[in-house]
C-alpha cells in the first residue's frame, strides 16, 4: 500500500514526509513541472496511484481532492528558456527545488521520485519509480501532471496549428509532422529539436 511506504519512514525525528515529482521532462515543447505534496500520516485518498496509470478524467478528480486534503503543496515550473539554459535535467531539479520552497511546512524527509536529487538542507531519499511505490509522491505526479497539461491546453490557444490540446508537447509523430510544416515556435525546445531534425534542412530553428 502506497501509504503504509510513506509512513515506514516516520520515527521520532521524522513526522512529516513529502514527496516529489514532475511532468515535461521529454516533452519537445513547453516547461517543466514539478510538484510537492505533504500530508498527514492518517490521511487517504482513494485512487492516488502513479499519474500514468490514470485517466484525464480520474486525474483531474483526484487533482482537486488533493489539493484539499494535503496538509500543503508546492508547485514549480521552468520553462523553455530555462530548460534551454541549463538542460531539462537541472532545470527538472530547479523545479522539484521550488516546489519544495512553496510548502507551508517544513516535511522531515523528502522522497524524491528517480534517482536524482536537489541541494537542500532537508533530508532526501531518492526513490526509483517512487511514483508507483510511494503515496506522496504518486500525489506529486498528479499535481504536476495536471498543472503541466493545462499549462499546454492554454498554449493550444495561442499556438493551435501543434495539436497541443491532444499530445500535450510531446514528440508524436502527429507532432512532428506539425512542426515540420509550420516549423517551430518559441515555446518549442530548440535543443530537442535539434536531436530529432538533425538531418531536416527545412526546419528553421532560429
Amino acid at each position: 500500500m502506497l501509504k503504509n511506504f510513506d509512513n515506514s519512514f516516520l520515527s521520532e525525528k521524522i513526522k512529516t514526509v513529502a514527496g516529489v515529482d514532475e511532468a515535461g521532462r521529454g516533452p519537445l515543447a513547453g516547461p517543466v513541472v514539478a510538484a510537492a505534496a505533504v500530508f498527514d500520516k492518517s490521511k487517504k485518498i482513494v485512487g492516488i496511484n502513479d499519474s500514468k496509470k490514470l485517466s484525464e478524467k480520474e486525474r483531474n478528480i483526484l487533482y482537486d481532492a488533493i489539493i484539499s486534503e494535503a496538509s500543503s503543496y508546492g508547485i514549480g515550473i521552468m520553462n523553455e528558456d530555462i530548460i534551454e539554459e541549463i538542460n531539462i535535467l537541472q532545470a527538472t531539479l530547479k523545479a522539484m527545488e521550488q516546489a519544495v520552497k512553496q510548502l507551508c511546512l517544513k516535511p522531515d524527509i523528502i522522497l524524491i521520485d528517480g534517482n536524482k536529487s536537489f541541494a537542500c538542507d532537508i533530508i532526501t531519499k531518492t526513490i526509483v519509480k517512487g511514483d508507483s511505490k510511494s503515496f506522496s509522491i504518486a500525489a506529486a505526479s498528479i499535481l504536476a501532471k495536471v498543472t503541466r497539461d493545462r499549462i499546454m491546453d492554454e498554449a493550444h490557444k495561442k499556438y493551435p496549428q501543434y495539436q497541443w490540446n491532444k499530445n500535450k508537447g510531446y514528440a508524436t509523430k502527429d507532432h512532428i509532422n506539425l512542426i515540420k510544416l509550420h516549423g517551430p515556435c518559441p515555446l518549442h525546445r530548440k535543443k530537442f529539436l535539434r536531436n530529432i531534425f538533425q538531418n531536416e534542412e527545412q526546419i528553421k530553428l532560429f
